[in-house]
């Protein structure tokens, strides 16, 4: 189910300029990112996203959304409204275009709401993000979904009636953006608002009864699940909280794209890792002064013959393949599925931090990174990084439809949602 809300967004004449003022979603923002995006505008999104690790940031990020309201910074939309956004860029100077809806999903278990997790998370993240949504009590970037367009509809009429992909691609071709911003990467971003009362509704019928993936956003959206649980606990009812922020898009007509994501571990010496990891992988050196991008390549090269892993933190790169099946077999739990239990990032978190290295996944000793480059930069003073390969969307999906989920932080689906083009409250005068 998809509903329309009433948009907050930011008013143009009271920011330096509304790409000044945006970010990407906060669990891909790093120390230097975050520095330069509070100093772009001091109304940047960022200072409520990331308010800070004191017992009271969250008090504090509440209190800053209160005053850009009141102050006009942020202002809300009159009529409640659907909103389509689109993305653009280069490729390695190939053009990409991804398009979708932001809007209002309802909240429940995948078979009541029919969203899918695929990824696992951890609890104090989820924590993290619900204390902020509890005293903001707004949901201050969407989810990112995705279904596919070319699935039945549940609406009677879906074969005579227009669908939502196409009425998104009709009001793109037709219709101003409210917004057209090109941020510092070189990507396009475009914004409309559907307040029609017929194409509303025509939205809502297409997409009635899909099924959509959580292509990212698992901690924000398990947050929306506690937030709701709580409320729910107090005898509150039905309320706002039974919905939550996110944006769709129709996966047939704009394929998303996967990314890697990779592991950092501060704690343990490259040399020993590697020695460790001989016990199950093979284990190759490669040529000393190799780049980075050509281990890159080595490593996506040994991607179609099963899991494969980039060390990196030694004097040289390591690549490990041909994980020992008996050993990887016996690493796995019970009752995983063979999709499972074949996915790179399963390897890693069973058979080789678990098994050979004795690392327990945890916020503390392994560490995230999007971006293959800054995972390696970040062991220059000692420490392991693990370089994996992207998953298959394939995969992902039919791990999700077996009711699985992957490791926590093993797919980076993109292009991601742009957070602060629109924000959604839920406190009593909303």
């Amino acid at each position: 189910m998809l509903a329309p809300f009433r948009g907050i967004r930011y008013a143009r004449d009271r920011v330096s300029g509304i790409a000044n003022v945006t970010s990407p979603p906060y669990d891909v923002i790093n120390g230097g990112i975050l520095d330069h995006l509070r100093a772009a505008d001091p109304h940047n999104v960022v200072r409520l996203i990331l308010p800070g690790e004191d017992a009271d940031a969250s008090k504090a990020a509440a209190g800053l959304l209160r005053e850009w309201l009141s102050a006009g910074v942020l202002i809300r939309d009159r009529m409640a409204s659907l909103y389509i956004y689109e993305q653009s860029g280069l490729d390695v100077a190939s053009p990409w275009l991804q398009r979708g809806i932001i809007g209002l999903v309802r909240l429940g278990s995948p078979d009541s709401a029919g969203i899918l997790p695929h990824e696992g998370v951890m609890p104090g993240l989820v924590a993290g993000r619900r204390e902020l949504m509890a005293a903001t009590q707004a949901n201050l970037e969407p989810i990112f979904l995705i279904y596919d367009g070319e699935q039945p509809s549940a609406a009677a009429d879906s074969a005579t009636a227009e669908g939502a992909t196409a009425i998104v691609d009709r009001v793109t071709g037709e219709r101003a953006p409210l917004v057209s911003i090109t941020t510092e990467d070189g990507v396009t971003h475009r914004l409309w608002r559907i307040g029609d009362s017929a194409e509303q509704p025509a939205i809502s019928a297409d997409l009635a009864g899909r099924r959509a993936l959580i292509a990212d956003g698992h901690h924000r959206y398990a947050a929306y699940l506690d937030l709701q649980a709580e409320m729910h606990a107090a005898g509150l009812g039905a309320g706002p909280w039974d919905y939550g922020l996110a944006f769709l898009v129709d996966s047939a007509a704009y394929p998303p794209r996967l990314g890697a994501i990779h592991r950092v571990l501060p704690g343990l010496a490259p040399d020993r890792a590697a020695e460790l990891a001989k016990a199950a992988f093979t284990v190759q050196d490669l040529p000393a002064g190799l780049s980075l991008d050509d281990a890159l390549h080595r490593l996506a090269a040994a991607g179609p013959e099963g899991p494969a892993f980039l060390l990196a933190g030694g004097p040289v790169f390591r690549l490990l393949t041909h994980p020992d099946p008996v050993q990887l077999a016996a690493s796995m739990p019970t009752g995983a599925s063979a999709p499972w239990q074949t996915l790179d990032a399963s390897v890693m978190q069973q058979l080789l931090l678990g098994r050979l290295w004795g690392v327990t996944d945890s916020e503390r000793d392994v560490l995230i990174d999007h971006d293959a480059a800054d995972a390696v930069r970040a062991v220059c003073g000692g420490g392991t990084a693990v370089i994996s390969n992207p998953a298959s969307f394939e995969a992902v999906v039919r791990i999700a439809a077996h009711g699985e989920r992957v490791p926590r932080k093993s797919t980076s689906f993109g292009p991601k949602p742009r957070t602060g083009l629109v924000l959604r409250t839920f406190g009593p005068s909303d």
